[in-house]
Formats: C-alpha cells, sequence, structure tokens
C-alpha cells in the first residue's frame, strides 16, 4: 500500500451514470460481431483524447456515490499508455465510520430475508453480469491492462463463485439428528456474522472481489469492500449493477483509498466481524496478526512460488510447453497461481526447454487475444528488471530470453516473457516472489532433488507435474508441499464448488478457512446448535436402555 499525490477533484454536473461504454475505449474496436479486438493505431492517447474529462471513482455508500470527506483524489493510470483515465477518492477516518454506520444499519433488514431470498437477488445479478460482460472486460483492459481473452476470463470466473453462491439455499440447510432417548433432538443453522470487510488486490479486478462479495452476502452479511486504488473502475460499474439486481442500500460499500492508515481503522473498526484479504504475504501476515490480536475473523491470502516439475521423458513435449507458457506469460505473470519455477528432469529436458523460447519468444504485446499487456506500474517493472539483472550479472544465469526490450519509448509498462537458465537453486529469483512473466529453469539430477527444491520453498500455493505416467505423476502429488495442485495443468485453480487457498503454515496463507466454496460458506457464517427435548403428552413406560451421556433434566 503506497501513499500518492492527491489532489482535489472536481464533481461538477456529475449524475453518475453508466461509467463507459465501449465506445469511450479509444484503444479498443467492436466488431460487428460484438466481440473486442485492440486498435494498434490507437495504443497512444491523442490530445483531444488526454484533454476529455475523466471519470471520477467515489465510494458507493448507503446505496449512492459520495465524495470523500477529504475532498481528494488520485489518478488511475492505464498501464498500457501511462495516460490517466480516472480519478478515484481517497478516504479517510470519517469515511470508515459513514461506510461502516451504513453497513449496520442495513444488516438487521438484509439478515431477515430468508436465504433463497438473497440468493433471487444474486441470481439476478449473475444474470446482468452476464449481459454486460464485454463492458466489463472492457473496463478491465482498461485498468488493468490484461488481453481482452483474459479480462473475459476474468468476469466468467467470478461469475461462477456468483452462481456457486446462488446454490448456498441447497448447501447451507443445517443438520437435524436425534440423539438420545426422551425425544432429545439436535439440530444446527447457520446465521451471518454481520459486518465484514474485504481487501482485494488489483491483479483481477472482478473475480478477486468474487470470491467472497456473493457468498458473503447470500449467507446474511452485509459486505464492505476496499477496492485496490490501481483499478477500481470495474467494481464501480459492478455497484451499479448490483443496485440493479436489488441489493438494498447499505448492503454493498465500496470504500476507495490508498492511506493504510485508513485502511487499519477498517479492519480494526469494533462493528467489523470479519476480514479478508487477497495480496503480498507481509501485509496477509501483518493483517493476520491484527485480526488475531482482536479476535476477529480473517482470511488472508499472501504470495506464491509456484513450482512446475516437467518428466521430460514421459510428458508431451509440445502440449507442455505451450502449458507452461501459458501459466508463467499469461497476465503478464501477475496472477498467485502463475508458474514461476520449472524444474526440469530426464533426458529430454533441452527439447522441452526450447520449446517453451520458441514459444514465448513469439508473444506479441498487446490487449488482443493471444498478446501479453503490460505490467501493473513503474515500481512492478523496475522489482522484475532487478531480478532479471541481479540473476544474470550477479548469480552468472544463463538469459534465454530477455522481456526488457519491449520497454519502448511511447508510455505504459511493458515487459516481455522472460526466461532465465538457472546454475544454483539458491538464486533470489528461484526463492521470491517476481510476479512478472518470468520463469526461472532449473535442471535437477533427480526427482529427490526436485522434491527438496519444492518443498524448501516457504511458499505453499501451487505445484504441478507434467507426465503421462500416472504412477509418476502420484509420486510428486503425493510429496508436494502445497494445496493446488495440477497434473499437466500449470495453472490448477480449483473451481467451485472446490475451495481457493493456500497451504497453511507458508506465506501463502494466514488465517481461517479458505475463501471460495464450502470454506467461504463456513467463514461468513456461524453454526448455531440447538438441542431440544419436548416432554410427552404421557409418560410412558420405555424398556429403552438408559441413556449415561443424557443431561438434560437429571443431576
Amino acid at each position: 500500500m503506497t501513499t500518492t499525490m492527491t489532489h482535489k477533484a472536481s464533481h461538477k454536473n456529475h449524475q453518475y451514470p453508466i461509467l463507459h461504454s465501449v465506445a469511450t475505449f479509444p484503444y479498443i474496436t467492436l466488431t460487428k460481431d460484438n466481440t473486442m479486438t485492440p486498435n494498434p493505431k490507437k495504443m497512444k492517447l491523442t490530445e483531444e483524447e488526454q484533454d476529455a474529462e475523466i471519470p471520477i471513482i467515489d465510494n458507493y455508500i448507503n446505496g449512492v456515490f459520495v465524495q470523500p470527506h477529504s475532498n481528494e483524489y488520485i489518478p488511475v493510470v492505464n498501464p498500457a499508455t501511462g495516460a490517466t483515465i480516472a480519478q478515484v477518492a481517497v478516504s479517510n477516518q470519517q469515511d470508515v465510520e459513514t461506510a461502516v454506520a451504513a453497513a449496520q444499519a442495513a444488516f438487521p433488514a438484509w439478515k431477515a430475508l430468508t436465504i433463497k431470498a438473497r440468493a433471487a437477488i444474486m441470481m439476478q445479478f449473475h444474470s446482468l453480469v452476464r449481459q454486460h460482460a464485454q463492458e466489463l472486460a472492457a473496463l478491465i483492459v482498461q485498468e488493468n491492462g490484461k488481453n481482452i481473452t483474459e479480462a473475459l476470463a476474468d468476469v466468467a470466473k467470478g461469475n461462477e463463485t456468483v452462481e456457486y453462491a446462488c446454490s448456498l439455499p441447497q448447501l447451507a440447510a443445517g443438520r437435524v439428528l436425534p440423539v438420545s432417548s426422551g425425544n432429545v433432538v439436535c439440530h444446527d443453522r447457520r446465521t451471518p456474522l454481520g459486518v465484514v470487510v474485504s481487501i482485494v488486490p488489483f491483479n483481477f479486478p472482478f473475480m478477486v472481489p468474487c470470491w467472497t462479495l456473493p457468498i458473503a452476502l447470500v449467507m446474511g452479511n452485509t459486505f464492505i469492500l476496499k477496492p485496490s486504488e490501481k483499478v477500481p473502475m470495474t467494481m464501480h460499474r459492478v455497484a451499479q449493477l448490483l443496485q440493479q439486481a436489488g441489493v438494498p442500500p447499505g448492503v454493498v460499500t465500496l470504500l476507495q483509498t490508498n492511506q493504510p492508515a485508513v485502511i487499519q481503522s477498517l479492519i480494526q473498526h469494533p462493528a467489523v466481524q470479519a476480514v479478508t484479504f487477497v495480496g503480498s504475504s507481509p501485509i496477509a501476515a501483518s493483517v493476520a496478526t491484527e485480526c488475531r490480536a482482536l479476535h476477529k475473523r480473517c482470511t488472508a491470502l499472501g504470495g506464491a512460488k509456484n513450482h512446475l516439475v516437467a518428466l521430460t521423458d514421459t510428458c508431451h513435449i509440445e502440449s507442455t510447453a505451450s502449458d507452461i507458457v501459458v501459466s508463467f506469460a499469461g497476465c503478464a505473470g501477475q496472477r498467485c497461481m502463475a508458474a514461476s519455477v520449472l524444474l526440469l528432469i530426464g533426458d529430454k529436458s533441452q527439447a522441452l526447454l526450447d520449446s517453451i523460447v520458441k514459444k514465448a519468444a513469439a508473444i506479441q504485446p498487446g490487449t488482443g487475444p493471444g498478446q501479453m499487456g503490460p505490467v501493473i506500474d513503474e515500481r512492478s517493472y523496475q522489482k522484475i528488471c532487478k531480478y532479471i539483472q541481479e540473476a544474470t550479472e550477479q548469480c552468472g544465469a544463463t538469459l534465454l530470453l530477455d522481456g526488457r526490450t519491449w520497454n519502448q519509448e511511447g508510455g505504459g509498462h511493458w515487459i516481455g516473457p522472460t526466461i532465465v537458465l538457472h546454475q544454483s537453486s539458491e538464486d533470489a529469483m528461484m526463492k521470491e516472489e517476481v510476479f512478472g512473466p518470468c520463469l526461472s529453469v532449473y535442471k535437477c539430477a533427480s526427482w529427490e532433488e526436485a522434491m527438496r527444491i519444492e518443498n524448501a520453498n516457504p511458499f505453499g500455493n501451487a505445484a504441478c507435474v507434467y507426465t503421462t505416467n500416472g504412477g509418476h505423476a502420484e509420486w510428486f502429488l503425493e510429496r508436494f508441499r502445497a494445496s493446488m495442485l495440477g497434473c499437466n495443468i500449470g495453472i490448477p485453480v480449483p473451481r467451485e464448488p472446490f475451495s481457493f487457498g493456500g497451504l497453511y503454515g507458508t506465506l501463502s496463507k494466514y488465517g481461517d478457512m479458505d475463501i471460495t466454496g464450502d470454506g467461504g460458506m463456513e467463514f461468513f457464517s456461524n453454526r448455531i446448535k440447538v438441542t431440544t427435548r419436548w416432554p410427552a403428552v404421557e409418560d410412558v413406560p420405555t424398556t429403552t436402555t438408559h441413556d449415561m451421556a443424557h443431561f438434560a433434566g437429571r443431576m
């Protein structure tokens, strides 16, 4: 979380219409079949477009968009061009109090609805997301820099969690069981927590907020989202769709800020019952520790260093190479499930490596299908370049493909796929999270060496083995030290109803439970257990064996 220079923004005649149409994206062309492709002639904005009035992204509190009390804003920058595309609010402590008060006030009525009634509203939202998928994807392309295929996938995957949340009336039903003689019955039911908070990163502007928002709402909570200040436009539009779907005022709040102290006050607020966080490991650890000290429920997902192991004598070379390239270069490597380290074993290691380099080198910069977009900002670009420079100039690693050649004049934060062959598994680039389109490659002498490297990794997010031999695959899948595993799938994201989350005890996960699926249902609810005994109308003699474990009505 960084602090940026702020300025005052004008709200003259600001009526908060639909934020954008595709026509307002100068570097996206809408084709006759209603799909979007990049317009290379417009990757750099004209002076007229630069001078056009840009959107103001305010807080969404109690069903309306409102200015922050500070009246301060920071620019939202298009990572492909470097141009300012919006101004986003910088909230202060006063805004936190206003947001939490609105969420508190809305909670009793929202909780009073049946879970089926809340799910029905979410079904309306699911339909609206499908209708507006192209529009939402265009926003993601603009503020995040993904290519259009990845942006549409961002929307579709997030909406998959919305779909799962619509099924919660069938999944969250309580259990009933006669447990003792004398008509003693136990049952349980789920109740919402109250006001919950989600703090989300920049890399998936729609999907990551939807890991929590739909499940939290259907379970009966009111929800405060702190979007990334780098990508606030997508969820600004989503707030309008939620309102259109029938979500009442105060049930969903968007609090915009880049101030760590303000975010901390939101986490610490006594009315906030639970917090989810997705981001870097140091901040995830800090959030989880703070919540634990307050006896507050928390799931905090941190970073990753995902290892791929290729058994080159038994894997399919071409399909493995294609999957590895998509895994490390897709979304410019800015996803926690991206491949980061490739461990090669076997006589065909060089053939696989040559194919990977060839396929990665063919990728072109841009936001069209199959192209690779920029990284999010200059800080990220410089961090990635630092790791590449240290590995090659200080550690003796070999640079097989240098993506730094993409950084040309004209704006934006462009770095292409980069592949580094290491001589030592102790290089920093082999062990630390880079979060960019970089693949560290190391040739192992044995399966055991590969497992020692993977197991020594302080993260515990994902791992994958490539092979066509089931027995070989099982050997690795039993020994990986990560919680989301793949076989011939370099991005092994669990799909609903399976939950998403790293391994406890590593830098990838802190706090309680997973963040989606049944883990989300458990996280956003309390289990209330009820034991009942209704006296019989007449005491009928019984020969039932005496229940020594039954305490009710007996001393």
